[in-house]
């Protein structure tokens, strides 16, 4: 299994990504001491050329006869090469025996092989012409700074070998962390197959790659728990809300089959059965329409939307029936509050909100409209603040379940979808719904994103119908 897991296939690419600069930082660094060495032996031989060549024409050929002498007599054996002869080539002075065939008769600079007594030595040698047809060679080996260049290379097969295995190593503990990372997602994803779905998978706080993946998992999981628990509930909802406006339908028409009334009195029982199917009728249509939002069909129906101007229509909407009960509906606005979303489910959800703030505030309250933009963070917040009752802590976060009335909505007509509409919109616009205390009242908030630097119009088709409406989905 190691040799098939991906943190080999990473080890290998580190050392081979290693490898590869050791190399370029070696090819450089090994052209430059070469170069630097010949250049420096070409310098030394070529100072040495001439001085003996000074020596030469200051004293002549016997002087510098003496003067290779001595020299050859001080040195260590093989430190150089002198040798002096005439025109004939003829030995005079030096510790070679003859002169070299293979070096040109050309003056220049040169490296050839010669025979030092131990076999052939490569040696770099300079070859100077003296007046009078003598011949100056001066030589060194090239093999004198051996050692140095064994070393160089001993010690980058050193740093390959420590880069080997440190890599190697490297690979395993990397292995080693990632199985164990591995295991416990596999755990959880075990355990969420076999119908637990409350594991998660464990986060750090450092925050790497796993756990940023491990935290997006997570909240995908929180998704998938919260729809699921959604599908389980909502068909004993369903059943639970539905079962009183049939039950009344079927008992009136059982009456009508039964009692045989008057014609008056039959189509008064009819009116209110048809009432019934009316509002079996939305129950379902509110079910469509979460439906859709939850699966996000209605980002195709995005548009670059003024919330200021669809809380303004809102507001005015909603006026008169605050009016009747001798409310105060206000709008508090700054300016525009452009944003790309669609402009049709936002006044549904607004609509939502301020009709819950009629319906469950008492007569002369006072119920606040507000949009606020926000340009430095680029977002605009919704506001529909009330005086009323509010809405206990704990049950805060059961409020926006589909189907949920609390305490104070049993006695009001609706079936709970209000505010899940709400949330559901807020979720599709990137945002959520959020209920807070106003003391006293409740404060229903959105934050969404501001994508849209200019908006021209809002959209506002009368003869469409899903238009701009306000009819609230029996909060």
């Amino acid at each position: 299994k190691f040799l098939r897991s991906s943190a080999l296939t990473l080890a290998v690419g580190y050392i081979s990504l290693g490898l590869a600069a050791l190399a370029l930082f070696a090819a450089p660094l090994w052209y430059a001491w070469r170069v630097t060495i010949q250049e420096g032996r070409n310098e030394i031989l070529q100072s040495d050329a001439q001085r003996l060549t000074e020596v030469f024409r200051r004293e002549g050929a016997p002087g510098l006869v003496s003067y290779i002498d001595t020299r050859v007599g001080m040195q260590i054996a093989g430190e150089r090469m002198l040798l002096l002869v005439d025109a004939a080539l003829h030995p005079l002075a030096g510790n070679l025996p003859a002169w070299p065939a293979n070096v040109p008769s050309v003056p220049g600079t040169y490296n050839v092989q010669l025979d030092l007594g131990n076999g052939l030595t490569d040696v770099a040698v300079v070859h100077a012409e003296l007046a009078g047809g003598y011949h100056l060679l001066v030589g060194r080996d090239m093999a004198r700074f051996g050692p140095l260049e064994h070393r160089f290379w001993y010690a980058l097969a050193g740093a390959v070998a420590i880069l080997s295995v440190l890599g190697t190593f490297g690979g395993i503990l990397i292995r080693r962390a990632l199985m164990t990372r591995i295991h416990g997602i596999r755990r959880t994803v075990s355990a969420i197959i076999q119908g637990d779905l409350s594991h998660r998978l464990p986060t750090h706080a450092r925050g790497d790659e796993l756990n940023t993946l491990s935290q997006t998992i997570n909240g995908m999981l929180d998704q998938i728990e919260r729809l699921i628990g959604g599908i389980r509930n909502v068909s004993n909802s369903i059943a639970h809300d539905l079962r009183t406006p049939l039950a009344e339908l079927r008992s009136r028409l059982e009456e009508l089959a039964l009692t045989k009334p008057s014609a008056e009195q039959t189509f008064t029982e009819i009116d209110a059965a048809v009432a019934d199917v009316d509002r079996v009728i939305r129950i379902f249509n509110a079910l469509l329409r979460l439906a859709e939002i939850d699966s996000g069909l209605r980002r195709s129906g995005f548009v670059p939307v003024d919330v200021a101007a669809v809380a303004a229509a809102a507001v005015e909407f909603y006026q008169p029936a605050a009016e009747l009960r001798g409310s105060s509906l206000s709008l508090q606005i700054g300016g525009p509050a452009p944003i790309r979303g669609d402009p049709v489910l936002l006044a549904q959800a607004l609509g939502n909100l301020i009709d819950n703030a009629l319906k469950y505030t008492p007569d002369d309250s006072t119920i606040v409209v507000a949009v606020r933009r926000n340009s430095h963070a680029g977002s605009v917040e919704i506001l529909v603040a009330d005086s009323g009752p509010g809405i206990p802590e704990e049950q805060k976060s059961k409020a926006i379940e589909r189907f949920y009335r609390g305490d104070a909505s049993r006695c009001t007509p609706g079936v709970g979808l209000g505010l899940s509409l709400v949330d559901a919109v807020a979720r599709l616009h990137g945002s959520e719904l959020l209920l807070e205390d106003n003391h006293p009242g409740l404060r229903a908030r959105i934050v969404l994103a501001q994508d849209t630097p200019q908006v021209t119009r809002v959209a506002r088709v009368s003869s469409d119908k899903e238009s701009f409406q306000h009819e609230p989905v029996y909060p």
